[in-house]
C-alpha cells in the first residue's frame, strides 16, 4: 500500500509539472519553458529572427510544424524584425474580380509562387463588384468602394458607387469591415503613406460593363487607419474619374482620368479624357495643377503608371522614379512638377502584347514587370498561365518569368486590381 501511495503521488506530481502547476517547483519550470521553445535549442529571440528569414510565401507550409511556430509566424512582432533587419520583399496582390466571389492571390515574383487570398465577406443583396482599389498598410491590404450592382435598388441595371471598406490581416488571415468612406465612389485614384493614412480622390459610378456614363465626382478624403476615421480634404479643381494616384512624399498625386464626356454626331458619347493632373500638399492641403504632359495627338489617354522607390522609408532619403505602360513602350516622366512634365521612351517589350489583350503593370523589388495572360488548350482542358516580361531599369536588360495564377477565370487586367506589399 505504501509503494502504492507513492505511486499516486508521483504521478500527481507529474501532472502538475506537465501543466505548469505550483507543485513541482524547479522542475516544473524548466519543463514549461522547454514546451514554449520555438526552436529547441535555441533561444525565442534567435529563432524568430530565424522565422523571419523565410519567405511569407512558406508561412502557410510552416504554421502547420508545431503550435509555436504558428503563434510565432502568426505575430506582428515578426515583421517588424523583418523590416529591421532588412528581411522584407514585395508581393503582388491581385483580385482578378469579385473578392466576395473569386478570391485573390498574392504572387512572390522572386519564387514565383501564389498564395491565395480567402474571400471577402459578401452582402447578399448586392453582386458584381468591380473598378474599387486596393491599398496596402503594412501587413494589411484594404479594399475601397467600387462600382456593383444593388438587388434593392430600380432599375437594376445600373451600377451604383460603393462606400464599403474591407481591410484583410495578411497576419491573422481574416477579413474585417471598417468604417465606410464619406462619399461613395469606384474609378478612384488612392494611395498610402506614412504607413496609417490613405488618400482617395475622385471617382463616380461607372461599371466594367458599361461605356460612357455614370457620375463623376471631386471629392477628396484621408482616413487614418490608427482611429478608423475618414476625413474631408478639399476636393479636386475639377471632377475626375478613372484616374491614376500615388503618395510622394508629402504629396499625393493624381494624373489623368476623364470628366465630362462628348458628343460624336451629337448622338454617340465619348469620355473626354485628361492630358494633366494635380497634386494635394498632404501638409498645406491645397492643390497645384500639373501642367499637361504630352501634345495632342500623342496618345488619348494615360496609360498604366507605377513608382520606382528606392532608398529610405522616410521621404528625404527616398528617391522615386515614375514608368509608364503604354502600348508595347515604357516611358519615363522625366520631371515631375508643376512647370514640365513629359513622358520619355523608356525602353520596348521584348514580346509584343496583342492590341486585343490587357496587361498588367507593377513595381516590385526595383524592377518593371509586364504581365500578359496567355491561354492554351490541351486535350480538352483550359490552362491559364502568364508572361511575365521583367525590366531591370538599372542595368536597362530584360528577362522573362512564367507563372500559373491559381484563378478559375481568365485574368483581364482591365477589372483586375493590384496593389504591392512590402512584408
Amino acid at each position: 500500500m505504501d509503494r502504492k501511495e507513492g505511486g499516486e503521488k508521483e504521478m500527481q506530481q507529474e501532472q502538475q509539472q506537465e501543466k505548469g502547476g505550483g507543485g513541482g517547483g524547479g522542475g516544473g519550470d524548466g519543463e514549461e519553458e522547454k514546451q514554449t521553445l520555438i526552436i529547441p535549442g535555441l533561444p525565442n529571440d534567435v529563432a524568430r529572427l530565424c522565422l523571419a528569414c523565410l519567405p511569407f510565401s512558406h508561412h502557410a507550409r510552416l504554421k502547420c510544424v508545431s503550435r509555436s511556430w504558428r503563434s510565432a509566424l502568426s505575430s506582428r512582432s515578426l515583421f517588424d524584425i523583418r523590416s529591421q533587419w532588412g528581411k522584407g520583399e514585395d508581393l503582388l496582390c491581385v483580385f482578378p474580380e469579385d473578392p466576395s466571389l473569386s478570391p485573390g492571390g498574392l504572387f512572390d515574383p522572386r519564387r514565383c509562387v501564389w498564395s491565395p487570398i480567402h474571400p471577402m465577406p459578401c452582402d447578399p443583396s448586392r453582386y458584381g463588384l468591380s473598378n474599387f482599389g486596393c491599398v496596402a498598410l503594412g501587413p494589411t491590404v484594404y479594399v475601397l468602394g467600387g462600382s456593383l450592382f444593388d438587388a434593392r435598388t430600380f432599375p437594376m441595371d445600373r451600377p451604383t458607387p460603393s462606400s464599403a471598406v474591407f481591410c484583410y490581416d495578411l497576419v491573422r488571415l481574416s477579413w474585417a469591415p471598417r468604417s465606410p468612406m464619406l462619399t461613395p465612389r469606384g474609378s478612384f485614384a488612392c494611395g498610402a503613406c506614412g504607413g496609417s493614412t490613405i488618400v482617395v480622390a475622385g471617382g463616380g459610378s461607372r461599371h466594367a460593363q458599361f461605356g460612357v456614363g455614370g457620375s463623376r465626382v471631386s471629392a477628396v478624403e484621408r482616413y487614418d487607419s490608427r482611429s478608423d476615421v475618414w476625413e474631408a480634404e478639399k476636393g479636386l479643381p475639377e471632377v475626375r474619374a478613372g484616374c491614376t494616384g500615388f503618395v510622394l512624399g508629402d504629396d499625393f498625386w493624381v494624373m489623368g482620368g476623364y470628366g465630362l464626356y462628348r458628343t460624336v454626331s451629337g448622338v454617340f458619347p465619348v469620355d473626354d479624357y485628361y492630358r494633366d493632373g494635380a497634386v494635394l500638399g498632404l501638409e498645406s492641403g491645397q492643390w497645384r495643377e500639373i501642367l499637361p504632359m504630352w501634345e495632342e495627338g500623342e496618345r488619348s489617354r494615360l496609360g498604366q503608371v507605377v513608382v520606382l522607390r528606392k532608398g529610405g522609408d522616410d521621404g528625404a532619403s527616398a528617391s522615386w522614379a515614375i514608368f509608364m505602360l503604354d502600348g508595347c513602350f515604357i516611358f519615363r516622366l522625366c520631371r515631375f512638377d508643376a512647370v514640365s512634365n513629359k513622358w520619355l521612351k523608356e525602353s520596348t517589350l521584348p514580346k509584343k502584347v496583342p492590341s486585343n489583350l490587357s496587361c498588367g503593370f507593377a513595381a516590385l523589388n526595383g524592377q518593371l514587370h509586364v504581365m500578359m495572360p496567355s491561354t492554351s488548350h490541351h486535350q480538352k482542358s483550359y490552362t491559364m498561365k502568364l508572361i511575365i516580361q521583367v525590366y531591370n531599369p538599372r542595368k536597362r536588360s530584360w528577362r522573362f518569368l512564367h507563372t500559373k495564377p491559381p484563378f478559375q477565370n481568365p485574368l483581364d487586367f482591365k477589372c483586375a486590381a493590384m496593389c504591392t506589399i512590402h512584408l
